[in-house]
């Protein structure tokens, strides 16, 4: 899922994780294979989040589960080796903002 900049700092906060700006080199080839999607980075690998909640949930809170798509094929953390998705079990929380 693409998130908004709210979500991607509440994502960032949640998870300490990093961020790929859209204009990351890596981005059109992340695109091509994984879809349209936010990528997050962290110690283990490449990150992200795919909609979770349940129909009728809180329409102030939104989710989303953390889903691993590749895992650092080096000890430098500069080379990314895909795998099939795989859902951590971890869920980042959306706060709404009020304007």
């Amino acid at each position: 899922m693409k998130l908004t900049s709210e979500q991607v700092k509440q994502t960032v906060n949640q998870l300490g994780a990093q961020v790929l700006p859209d204009e990351h080199p890596a981005m059109p080839q992340l695109n091509s294979m994984f879809g349209e999607h936010t990528f997050f980075v962290d110690e283990t690998g490449l990150k992200v989040l795919e909609p979770a909640g349940s129909p009728g949930a809180d329409t102030d809170r939104q989710s989303g589960e953390v889903v691993s798509l590749a895992d650092w094929g080096d000890s430098d953390l500069t080379r990314l080796m895909a795998h099939e998705p795989e859902p951590t079990g971890v869920i980042v929380v959306f706060e709404h903002v009020r304007h």
